[in-house]
């Protein structure tokens, strides 16, 4: 701005009223300013500008936590996450825990080291402290979970409706003759595997079947699913159906069943949870329970704006479930 005042003999300050439409300029001083700013290609520093402005307004940046970025699901949140900030004059600042406690608790750290107006989060696995969360939101800072909640911090949250989503699917493997059915899921000190669990344990018991604990472990990616499902499918009594925690660690089963030489789904039916795009590229396509991440990353940041520009009591708890639809595909009956 300096450049483009001492260029056109003019204050900085006129400049900068005039990038920012201030009516106190001129509307013939602000085009010629803008056409000079254009042609030089001056684009203004958010960040900057946000900074020096803190003490006035909030800034317009969300800092957003991602447990990892080559989840689809997790991909499709930040996009309906980015998509509203954006409609909404907000940029978003993202970081990946890569499902690390440490590194969770840095990233909240610099985030608010670097002023941001909120943080969006899932969190990581095997976060089990949860002082870090804590902290944030006693300095004021507004604080939205997302998929992974806290249930021990009093925090908004948004989530898919994972206990309904598991109990149509398991619902659906036994209406089309699964008898016995595995269950694959994340670690149980995260909420969504509970309920995922829970879901999974009623559609059983609803249909008169036991609830066998040779038939659920901890599984939640391909690499283990091809691993452990040998065992499993050369028992005496094996599975004939499996409902998986996400579509990585179902598309894992569906290969190691075709690799001994089961058919899917004549012999084994197999469904998953997310409604990824890997979910298409497997064959036979996956039936799964769609999770709309862009929907869920959208509420989310919504919420969150809310609170920042004072539509919504920071110290008001926010709770959102996002319905889940099962697409039903060629690795059930």
């Amino acid at each position: 701005m300096k450049d483009i005042a001492r260029e056109l003999g003019i204050s900085v300050a006129t400049v900068s009223r005039a990038l920012q439409d201030s009516p106190r300029i001129s509307e013939t001083r602000r085009e010629q300013i803008k056409a000079y700013a254009r042609e030089h290609n001056f684009t203004p520093n958010l960040l900057a500008e946000s900074l020096r402005h803190s003490r006035q307004k909030p800034l317009k940046i969300i800092g957003v936590i991602i447990p990892e970025l080559a989840h689809y699901y997790f991909s499709s949140i930040l996009s309906g996450i980015e998509e509203e900030a954006s409609s909404r004059g907000y940029r978003i600042m993202v970081a990946q825990s890569d499902e690390q406690y440490e590194r969770e608790v840095r990233i909240c750290q610099s985030f608010y080291e670097n002023k941001v107006c909120g943080i969006i989060v899932s969190q990581a696995k095997d976060t089990r402290n949860y002082d870090h969360f804590q902290r944030l939101i006693d300095n004021g800072v507004p604080l939205v979970f997302y998929d992974r909640i806290c249930t021990g911090i009093n925090a908004s949250r948004v989530v898919v409706d994972d206990y309904m989503g598991a109990y149509k699917a398991v619902s659906h493997l036994i209406d089309t003759g699964c008898r016995r059915i595995a269950y694959y899921g994340s670690p149980m000190q995260l909420e969504i595997s509970k309920n995922r669990f829970n879901g999974y344990k009623d559609a059983l018991l609803k249909h008169g079947l036991p609830v066998d604990e040779d038939l659920y472990g901890i599984c939640d990616n391909r690499a283990d699913a091809e691993a452990i499902t040998p065992a499993i499918l050369t028992r005496s009594n094996p599975p004939d159906g499996f409902f998986a925690v996400n579509d990585d660690t179902a598309i894992g089963i569906m290969y190691t069943a075709k690799r001994m030489g089961f058919r899917v789904p004549e012999d084994i039916a197999v469904c998953g949870f997310t409604n990824g795009q890997r979910a298409v590229a497997c064959d036979p396509m996956l039936t799964t329970v769609e999770q709309r991440g862009r929907t869920v990353g959208s509420e989310a940041a919504d919420i969150l704006i809310g609170q920042v520009e004072g539509d919504i009591p920071i110290d008001k708890t926010v709770k959102r479930v996002v319905r889940t639809r099962l697409v039903i595909r060629g690795t059930t009956r």
